[in-house]
């Protein structure tokens, strides 16, 4: 049964629409992680962190994280896109009691909504919405920015909202995978990207380990996966197509841009 939530709405102020980056910790080893501030982690401690974790499964990662940083200080978002199903079981399996960032964009397909009311219901998922200000999405649905300038609108409104949230955090936990795209081809486990240490425990995870792992738990897939999308988006910039290739369909556009 589809469960219905009310999650919270987080809005950032026009007045500090963002601005915010993180204020980070350090793990086992490296001085103290739960004390340090991870902006200032070296590129060598970020390399340490690399090693330690590299040996160890995405599950045992994200619990060596919550041992290594306060947990409190740990931001976890999810877009309930294609098979989210496997990081979010994966996340509430650790702790139970995590908080899920959203990004409501507000243009998200009513599937994505449904299928994000189903698993909050099903993990028991304790889900915050992070929003634009209201005045600043409706200048880009206006001027239908998606077209015009479809960089501009995600940083209106998926990358502002949620660096003005980053400030209270250390560590970002995202389930980017390496064979997503050419671009997160490239990632490490632990990276400093725009101003936060980012944490990507799945980076290293086949498509054929997902897919074995959700059938294993008996996870549900999206709901438009079964009719050819393979990531999933805002409705204006999403077509059905393998990989990345429905993304932003006919623009050398490939990233939303949280994530460069």
């Amino acid at each position: 049964m589809i469960g219905q939530e009310a999650p919270e709405r987080r809005a950032a102020n026009d007045a500090d629409f963002g601005a915010g980056l993180a204020q980070p910790t350090a793990p086992n080893g490296l001085a103290t992680l739960r004390t340090a501030h991870t902006n200032r982690l070296s590129a060598g401690e970020i390399q340490s962190l690399n090693e330690r974790y590299a040996p160890l499964d995405c599950e045992e990662r994200i619990r060596q994280l919550y041992r290594d940083f306060p947990p409190e200080k740990v931001l976890v978002t999810s877009s309930f896109a294609a098979t989210s199903a496997f990081f979010l079981h994966v996340v509430s399996r650790v702790r139970p009691e995590q908080e899920i960032a959203f990004i409501d964009t507000g243009f998200h397909f009513p599937q994505t909504l449904r299928y994000k009311a189903y698993l909050t219901d099903l993990f028991r998922l304790k889900v915050f919405d992070v929003a634009a200000p209201p005045a600043a999405h409706e200048r880009t649905a206006h001027a239908r920015l998606w077209e015009a300038d479809p960089d501009r609108c995600c940083a209106v409104n998926k990358i502002a909202p949620l660096e003005a949230i980053e400030p209270d955090y250390q560590v970002w936990i995202s389930s980017l995978m390496r064979w997503q795209s050419e671009h997160r081809a490239g990632m490490r486990i632990f990276e400093r990207r725009r101003g936060i240490l980012k944490f990507h425990p799945m980076i290293d995870v086949t498509r054929e380990e997902r897919d074995d792992y959700i059938r294993a738990h008996h996870l549900p897939f999206h709901p438009l996966v079964l009719q050819g999308y393979a990531s999933i988006g805002c409705t204006h910039c999403t077509v059905a197509g393998e990989g990345r290739s429905g993304r932003w369909a006919g623009k050398p556009k490939t990233e939303c841009g949280l994530h460069l």
